[in-house]
């Protein structure tokens, strides 16, 4: 098994349980205990887990999305419907694991589009909509999140081409640096952008600077922002000097 296989396992084991050990997990995986620490070494460097005697625990300050669907959804819906207006009838467009993303799929209802997808709120959103030819990407269930993910998703991702890529972020570093809280969902957010022309990031202010610890892209990689953050904030400067997009919706427009 790969290691970023076990990764993604041992991740999934220390949300769903809060805490783990060596000896189970290694059982779990079929590994040697050296390999398990080893793991645990690389998933403590980069911010994910906290090792303890004989295993590790987890801290996921991230709400489930059911309750991040929640907040600041009048902000979501503005950012959405302006990230909607930018589709055409006949293209494609990748929407990742986000809330506000999932608020967009409500957008689309009706229109004549390709919608990938590894969301299952946006694919609940859009399976009775015949006029959308919807794509659910393969991978593992990753219940709190609504969310498919892992290795088979990257594969299905390199086989598919979209005029557009929509996804969220955690947080978003001063720099314009895309982050996220989790490394296991960060390869197939990479993935999508690689099959992508045009990546729009959708992000509310609440996000600037958010949370994460784990880099998705830079912003090279971007080509807007849709966001109710002020076009002023030092993170929608330094965006826009690095040659993205900014679009603010009209309520940033009138807070800043």
């Amino acid at each position: 098994m790969l290691a970023e296989q076990r990764h993604q396992i041992i991740l999934r084991s220390l949300r769903s349980g809060g805490t783990a050990s060596v000896t189970d997990l290694a059982e779990q995986l079929d590994a040697s205990a050296a390999t398990i620490r080893r793991d645990l070494l690389k998933l403590e460097a980069d911010g994910l887990i906290t090792r303890v005697h004989g295993g590790a625990v987890i801290e996921n300050d991230q709400p489930p999305f059911n309750e991040a669907a929640e907040a600041q959804v009048e902000e979501k819906d503005a950012i959405a419907a302006r990230a909607a207006a930018l589709v055409e009838d006949g293209q494609s467009v990748i929407l990742d694991s986000g809330t506000t993303v999932h608020r967009m799929a409500l957008q689309l209802r009706g229109r004549r589009i390709t919608v990938i997808t590894n969301n299952l709120a946006v694919y609940d959103e859009l399976i009775a909509d015949e006029n959308v030819d919807l794509m659910l990407l393969g991978g593992m269930v990753v219940r709190e999140a609504r969310m498919l993910d892992g290795f088979m998703a990257e594969d299905n991702l390199r086989q598919v081409h979209a005029d557009w890529l929509f996804m969220g972020a955690c947080g978003l570093r001063p720099g314009g640096q895309v982050m996220d809280t989790t490394v296991a969902e960060v390869p197939a957010r990479r993935a999508m952008i690689a099959a992508s022309d045009k990546v729009v990031l959708l992000a509310d202010k609440t996000k600037f600077p958010g949370t994460g610890m784990v880099k998705i892209c830079g912003p090279e990689d971007l080509d807007m922002i849709i966001t109710d953050a002020s076009e002023d904030d030092a993170t929608c400067v330094a965006l826009r000097e690095a040659g993205v997009r900014v679009a603010a919706t009209a309520s940033a427009t009138i807070d800043g």
